[in-house]
C-alpha cells in the first residue's frame, strides 16, 4: 500500500482538531469508574482501546452513557468496587485494558473471569499477578502463566511494601498505584532508576485531580496514604500533542499557520508538549487563545542543538524539518535509549541519506546539515512514526511517495485525509 504526498507551493493556514491523548483518555475512564459520584469525560480519544475499556467497564457494572459523536461520555461510578461480583472482561488486544482492570478489580470482592486474544493472552507479565497474589487475590488456576484464568478479588489489599527487582511495564505501575487508595495500609511503591517515566508523573497527576494524593519520598519511591477515596469530576482531555508535533512540524517547515482547539500547553501532562518550545527556538511564534493553541513557522528555521529525554520518539518530526533550517541542528537522546528507538534512529538516518540529506550520527544522536532533500520512495515498514514523518517532508519536497505505511491506521485512521486537506489549505507562493 503507498500514498502520494501533495506538496504545497505556499504557507498552510488551517485550523485542525486532534483526538485527545490515549494515555490520558484511559486513566481517567478508570478514575470515573472508581470514583464517587457521577463523572463526565470530554475531549475523549475514541479508538478501538478506549472503546474496548468502555465495554468492560459496562461488563463489571459500571453505567456508561457515551457520544462518539461529541467525544464524551458519562460515567457514574462505584465507589471503588464493581457493582458485578461476577463478570467476564474481554481485554481485546490492549495490554492497558488487562493491567488496569486486573488491579482495579483486585480491590472488588467478586469473581472475574479474564480472557484476550491469543497474542495477548501469552504475553502476561508475571509481576503483577505474584503482586496481587500477595495482595490478597486468588487465581484460579493458581499457578495461571496465560489467559483465560478467573480473579477473585478482596474488598481491600493487604498494602505495604511494593518493590521491583527488574524492570517492569509502567503501565502496571499506574495500574497498582490507582488501585493501592483502597488497601488497609499505606502502599509504598520502590522503583528501580531504570523504570521511571513521564506516565508515572501522569498518574499520580490525575489521582490528585480525582482526591486522592501520592506522596513522592524521592525520585524512586512513591507512598500513598489510606484510606483515601477519589471523587468524580467533569474532565477535559487534552489533544495528543504527540500527534500534535506532526502539524505543528508542517506549520514550521511551510511558513505556514496551523491552530488546534484550546489548551493550556505549560500544563500539559504530556513531555511532547514540550516540541513547542523546540520549534519556538527555531524561530517558530506560538500563540495561545480562548479559540485555539497556534503555531506560526518562520520565513526561515533556524539549527538548534536539543537533548530529548522522555519524548525522544518526536525527534522524527524534528529530523526531517532539521534539512530546511539555515544551519545544522544536532539532535541527542539523554538516558536509556529503548531499543525501538534506536531502530528508529536507524532507519530515519538511512531514509534521509537516500532523500540526499547530510547526516551524521553516533548511537544516540544525529546531526542533520541543511539540504535539498530530493523525491522518491520512503519505506515506512509499517512503522506509524515513520510515515507521518516523512509526509511531513513530502509538503516541501515533490515526488515523495511512502509505502508500507498500514500502521497509521491503527493510530490514527484519518490521518492522511487531514493531511490532504492540509494541502488544500496552502496559500500564496513561497518567496
Amino acid at each position: 500500500m503507498q500514498q502520494i504526498i501533495q506538496s504545497v507551493k505556499g504557507p498552510i493556514h488551517t485550523k485542525i482538531e486532534l483526538p485527545g491523548a490515549k494515555t490520558i483518555t484511559q486513566r481517567a475512564l478508570l478514575l470515573s469508574a472508581l470514583a464517587d459520584g457521577v463523572s463526565e469525560i470530554t475531549g475523549m480519544n475514541i479508538s478501538s482501546a478506549t472503546l474496548a475499556m468502555l465495554k468492560a467497564l459496562h461488563q463489571l457494572g459500571i453505567a456508561i452513557q457515551l457520544d462518539e459523536k461529541s467525544k464524551s461520555c458519562i460515567i457514574a461510578g462505584g465507589n471503588g468496587t464493581f457493582p458485578k461480583k461476577q463478570a467476564t472482561i474481554w481485554c481485546e488486544k490492549s495490554q492497558i485494558i488487562f493491567h488496569f482492570l486486573m488491579a482495579a478489580c483486585a480491590t472488588s470482592a467478586g469473581i472475574y473471569y479474564f480472557d484476550a486474544p491469543t497474542r495477548l493472552s501469552e504475553k502476561i507479565n508475571m509481576q503483577i499477578l505474584n503482586i496481587l497474589s500477595r495482595q490478597g487475590i486468588q487465581l484460579i488456576p493458581s499457578d495461571a502463566k496465560k489467559m483465560p484464568f478467573t480473579l477473585i478479588g478482596t474488598e481491600s489489599l493487604e498494602g505495604g511494601e511494593i518493590a521491583f527487582n527488574k524492570p517492569i511495564n509502567n503501565q502496571i505501575i499506574s495500574a497498582l498505584l490507582m488501585s493501592a487508595p483502597f488497601a488497609r495500609s499505606p502502599v509504598t511503591i520502590n522503583l528501580l532508576d531504570s523504570m521511571y517515566d513521564f506516565t508515572i508523573d501522569m498518574t499520580c497527576t490525575m489521582m490528585a485531580e480525582y482526591g486522592v494524593l501520592v506522596h513522592r519520598m524521592h525520585q524512586t519511591q512513591l507512598m500513598i496514604p489510606v484510606p483515601q477515596r477519589y471523587q468524580a469530576k467533569d474532565y477535559a482531555i487534552e489533544p495528543d500533542f504527540a500527534l500534535a508535533s506532526y502539524f505543528f512540524a508542517a506549520a514550521a517547515i511551510t511558513t505556514g499557520e496551523i491552530t488546534i482547539q484550546p489548551t493550556k500547553r505549560l500544563l500539559s501532562k504530556q513531555p511532547h508538549s514540550k516540541f513547542l518550545s523546540i520549534l519556538e527556538k527555531m524561530g517558530c511564534r506560538v500563540l495561545e487563545t480562548h479559540t485555539g493553541l497556534s503555531i506560526q513557522g518562520p520565513h526561515q528555521l533556524q539549527g538548534i542543538e536539543v537533548s530529548l529525554r522522555n519524548f525522544s520518539d518526536i525527534f522524527l518530526a524534528l529530523s526531517v524539518i532539521a534539512p530546511f533550517a539555515k544551519s545544522p541542528s544536532r539532535i541527542a537522546h539523554i538516558g536509556h535509549m529503548h531499543q525501538k528507538e534506536f531502530e528508529r534512529l536507524t532507519a530515519v538516518k538511512s531514509r534521509l541519506i537516500a532523500r540526499g540529506v547530510h547526516v551524521e550520527a553516533g548511537h544516540d544522536w544525529i546531526k542533520i546539515f541543511p539540504s535539498m532533500p530530493k523525491g522518491g520512495l520512503v519505506n515506512a515498514h509499517h512503522d506509524h512514526r515513520i510515515a507521518m514523518a516523512f509526509a511531513i517532508m513530502g509538503l516541501r519536497v515533490p515526488g515523495i511517495t511512502i509505502e508500507e505505511m498500514t500502521g497509521v491506521n491503527k493510530i490514527y485512521p484519518n490521518f492522511f485525509k487531514q493531511w490532504h486537506q492540509l494541502t488544500e489549505d496552502a496559500h500564496t507562493i513561497y518567496s
